[in-house]
């Protein structure tokens, strides 16, 4: 157990958290490889072609020239308060502030906005890499505010340093609250690359179909399973591929890819043929993921969350504590007597959900809120909230720093970290282990509060943990103890998570996971009884190398889930018809089809302009 938290340290936190990036702590040194590679067979960056492959996306812009020396790798879009904003990735630095040129026409950009650039120390850098089209290490923000709601605007990035300039690509605006038009969300949680083909396929469809937004909530490209080729299977692990011949949970059908044959002197392992879930690379596995999705995020803005996945280079140990030997003793291919992963274990650019900070740029300033970590958006009649299911309350699955220590120490010793501490982002006044000292609790509180249900009668909010499921975890209970209490005193209809590699609709419920019966018009219908109860969905299945989640031993469907399918890939899909209906569908990646579909009604006079506080 965590020991309590020392007061200086609680001072230092509330100091410099907010807002700012955290800077990764590397008081003691790293000792592992300069560069982890999960492949015993080929430890090289750019591979050498005797081990898993090296799998390659297309960059955004494509080069003018077949041998260039910068380009623009990945583009993604996202809102802002009346405008829009843009981020793209290069390789190297642009030698200048980035800058977007604008306007209404197409043939006539005749506005210019510029912003900033940041970068990381990443492993390894990308000039160690030799593809200069798949890699990223400058990250460039360029916002325009001040636009038209509901409008398509076009835009051009610049050439720069060697870059070659975009296409004449566009956006559209989002809708004003209050705007009384139909729209629809694509929403996902848990996608990574292997598995997820049938996913991104009906994901690129629907971006091309008028969807207005994707809402990505949590594990986003598992860069972190970069290891999977070098764990052996164990028989604890209910994931594991040989190259020829596996079984999925739920008894899915094999993707094409665990068919082929592992490359020579490769081990069966915990990952597949292709050596995990991408690459063999924690910051390719970001690259290469990011690169796939450009074909979504050039079109509609990408809305993410933080997930587990994205706190650091690992989560746990490997058999025989492989992990333990090959990260802090720079031993290939070996054992260790203890697991002894700590924070300090993976390399300083792999912790701290770095990467998730650099590579992504959300509306936490411009909303209140923090970062990528917890914001809130406005878009028809519909108020949509990302918040931290990771860090930044009482218990969370991510620790800080003043979790660890023990006694009068001020800051814990390196065997008293463990390998995910993270956080925390926003200042904490107070008991580390009292939800209420937490800056994102009082965030949500005041943002709720404020929320016009005249103009925004839906409230929809997701983390990336749930609160319920027939699933049951310990953290499900701290994530309830953190927000639950405040989503009911505001009448949030619903409640949206990932985590658990499966899709889970639960039933209506109040506090305690109390089935709310008057809630439940027939098991595709609930009415949005506001303060009463949440509808809970678990949204867990977009892919990811660990497949499906399987019940443990002694566990099985309990009343609260009215359908559960462990069997499908795919993501949600929202609609927002009017202020008293809106409809939520399960859309399977291998077909489009329709897995499941719930309506969420809400009475006329409860949509017509009450705030929901007490």
């Amino acid at each position: 157990m965590k020991g309590t938290a020392a007061s200086a340290l609680l001072v230092a936190l509330s100091a410099t958290a907010a807002q700012a990036r955290p800077v990764v702590d590397e008081r003691f040194p790293y000792t592992g490889p300069a560069v982890p590679i999960g492949d015993w067979v080929d430890p090289t960056i750019n591979g050498n072609g005797k081990g898993f492959p090296r799998l390659v996306e297309p960059p955004a812009v494509k080069p003018a020239t077949a041998n260039p020396r910068n380009n623009v790798n990945v583009i993604s879009l996202s809102y802002i308060p009346k405008g829009m904003h843009i981020h793209y990735q290069t390789p190297f630095g642009l030698g200048q502030l980035p800058a977007v040129r604008w306007g209404k026409d197409p043939r006539n950009l005749n506005s210019t906005a510029q912003g900033y650039s940041h970068t990381y120390d990443r492993t390894p850098s990308c000039s160690q890499v030799k593809a200069v089209t798949q890699c990223s290490q400058f990250f460039h923000e360029v916002s325009i505010d001040g636009l038209e709601p509901d409008t398509t605007y076009y835009y051009q990035i610049p050439a720069a340093n060697g870059t070659t300039q975009s296409e004449v690509l566009s956006f559209k605006t989002s809708r004003p609250a209050g705007h009384p038009g139909s729209f629809s969300v694509a929403v996902l949680n848990d996608m990574g690359y292997t598995n997820a083909h049938g996913t991104h396929k009906q994901l690129v469809k629907a971006a091309t179909e008028g969807t207005a937004f994707a809402w990505h909530g949590g594990d986003l490209s598992y860069a972190d399973d970069w290891y999977s080729g070098i764990l052996a299977c164990a028989d604890d692990w209910p994931v594991c591929y040989n190259g020829t011949s596996s079984t999925l949970p739920g008894g899915g059908p094999l993707p094409e890819e665990y068919k082929k044959p592992l490359p020579a002197g490769e081990i069966p392992d915990q990952g597949g043929p292709q050596g995990g879930d991408m690459s063999v690379l924690y910051e390719s596995n970001w690259d290469l993921w990011q690169q796939w999705l450009n074909n979504v995020t050039l079109k509609i803005p990408y809305m993410v969350l933080p997930g587990n996945h994205e706190a650091s280079c690992a989560e746990f140990d490997g058999p025989h504590n492989i992990l333990t030997a090959y990260l802090n003793d720079d031993i290939a291919n070996g054992t260790a007597p203890t697991d002894n992963l700590t924070y300090y274990s993976c390399p300083p650019s792999q912790r701290n959900f770095t990467a998730y900070q650099h590579r992504f740029r959300m509306p936490g300033p411009e909303t209140g809120g923090v970062g990528n970590f917890w914001y809130s958006f406005d878009y028809g009649l519909a108020h949509f909230v990302s918040i931290d299911g990771e860090t930044d309350f009482a218990n969370s699955p991510e620790w800080n720093f003043a979790e660890d220590v023990t006694g009068n120490e001020t800051l814990p010793s390196e065997s008293e970290t463990f390998i995910t501490d993270s956080g925390p982002f926003g200042n904490v006044n107070g008991s580390v282990h009292e939800t209420k000292s937490y800056e994102q609790w009082h965030w949500l509180q005041q943002d709720l509060a404020k929320v016009d249900r005249s103009k925004t009668p839906w409230v929809i909010v997701m983390s990336h943990r749930p609160m319920y499921s027939s699933a049951y975890s310990s953290y499900q209970l701290h994530v309830r103890e953190a927000f639950e209490g405040l989503l009911l005193k505001y009448g949030v209809d619903a409640y949206l998570s990932g985590h658990i590699h499966w899709y889970e609709r639960l039933y209506p419920l109040g506090a305690n996971g109390t089935i709310d019966t008057a809630a439940i018009v027939n098991n595709n219908t609930y009415y949005a009884h506001n303060g009463k109860s949440i509808t809970h969905i678990i949204n867990g299945m977009a892919g990811n190398i660990e497949s499906h989640s399987e019940f443990s031993d002694g566990e099985g469907l309990t009343n609260i889930t009215a359908l559960l399918d462990k069997v499908h890939y795919g993501f949600s899909k929202l609609t927002i018809f009017n202020e008293t209906a809106l409809k939520w569908e399960l859309i399977r990646g291998d077909d489009g089809t329709v897995g499941d579909s719930l309506t969420l009604l809400k009475p006329s006079h409860v949509a017509g302009g009450k705030k929901f506080h007490s």
